[in-house]
């Protein structure tokens, strides 16, 4: 199914890269960023350009592996080896990289990236509560110090509040297209989701990104067709962050019969679940919903949970499968707590799906796949 916003979409981000070129030869800074903790909303307070940076595509494990453990998860490895083969050219771009200490591995991993680029290492808490939020303001206040010395500019009050509303409209806009799939049956596939979500996050020019994403939700909003039948069962993926290259259990799911109606990671309805407040002490407000994050590298992580409840009700959800990648032990760990609360309280079907970026399991996914989603129906 063909829909004009969307090709114009992807024909736009397609010159992603030559956009940001074109911003640095206009003088533009660059901010690579890795993780949704870092708060885009500072980089564009001093003139600057947050742009993700690259993780997704298995080509480039095999550089990594020769610095880091083959246990590694796949995303970890595949950002380095990015990062070791010169061959991500927004990295490439980056004047600084904004990167948090998530897990164990990431941790390490800067270090060893932190010789080949400027890195700004924000410590992050991993629990969620007063003193904490404390603590992270201040690793903000750390963070407008660094580009208000890098950049030689001033970051105020009204640069801040300006850049929060700009991300406000990206976030209400990526949401928009994201919560067409409360329709029963979805307009767009899981596949389609994914794929914007992720197209979107390397855009340059951010409130060009939210006017594409906002034609997008108008025009398939007002179209009834759907590429699923009104039976196909409807899927909510969580766990670990997927974009393109790292896409095959999405894909996998959706050929064997099933609609992915919700992705909940932070490649994807994590970045649009919360706005942020527009008329509240900046800092105060950025530091807050960023710490909200329900990610599993939190203890404990209740956050997660309320969202999945949420998430299974607004999107009708039939099941939920978990995707874990090899070697991510936060994930991995709490994907059993998990297991219970979608049996137990959302009285769900529940898939964990452990696995990387090869195509090596693709059929031995399949078959899984197909017999779990054989007994939906």
């Amino acid at each position: 199914m063909t829909h004009p916003s969307i090709e114009r979409f992807k024909d736009i981000t397609d010159r992603n890269v030559l956009a940001l070129q074109e911003a640095k030869q206009a003088g533009k800074k660059v901010v690579g960023q890795y993780c949704i903790y870092s708060p885009l909303e500072i980089a564009l307070a001093a003139g600057a350009v947050p742009v993700s940076l690259c993780g997704t595509k298995n080509d480039s494990i095999p550089a990594a592996e020769s610095m880091l453990p083959r246990s590694l998860c796949p995303l970890i490895k595949s950002s380095f080896g990015f990062a070791l083969e010169d061959s991500c050219p927004y990295l490439a771009a980056s004047d600084i990289v904004i990167a948090d200490t998530t897990c164990d591995g990431k941790k390490k991993m800067f270090e060893l990236l932190a010789e080949r680029k400027p890195m700004f290492i924000l410590q992050l808490p991993q629990i969620q509560n007063e003193s904490a939020l404390r603590y992270w303001k201040e690793q903000y206040e750390r963070l407008v110090r660094e580009l208000e010395q890098r950049f030689h500019v001033s970051i105020g009050e009204a640069e801040l509040r300006s850049a929060i509303r700009t991300a406000n409209r990206f976030r209400r806009a990526l949401k928009s297209v994201l919560d067409l799939a409360k329709r029963k049956p979805s307009p767009l596939s899981g596949m389609q989701l994914m794929e914007i979500a992720h197209r979107a996050s390397f855009v340059p020019d951010w409130d060009k990104a939210s006017e594409l994403l906002e034609d997008i939700a108008r025009e398939v909003g007002a179209d009834n067709e759907s590429p699923f039948a009104e039976s196909a069962p409807r899927i909510l993926l969580t766990g670990v962050p997927i974009g393109l290259g790292s896409h095959k259990v999405v894909q996998l799911l959706e050929e064997c019969g099933a609609s992915v109606v919700c992705l909940d990671n932070c490649s994807c309805y994590k970045k649009v679940r919360l706005m942020i407040d527009e008329n509240a002490d900046p800092l105060e407000a950025l530091a807050s919903r960023y710490l909200d994050t329900p990610c599993a590298v939190m203890s404990p992580n209740p956050n997660r949970y309320a969202v999945l409840e949420e998430l299974a009700r607004e999107f009708q959800i039939d099941a939920v499968v978990d995707l874990t990648w090899q070697g991510c032990q936060t994930y991995d760990v709490e994907s059993w707590s998990v297991k219970r609360f979608v049996r137990e309280t959302l009285h769900l079907p529940f898939l964990q799906v452990v696995t990387d970026y090869s195509p090596a399991d693709t059929e031995q996914l399949k078959v899984r796949m197909e017999a779990f989603l054989e007994m939906l129906r």
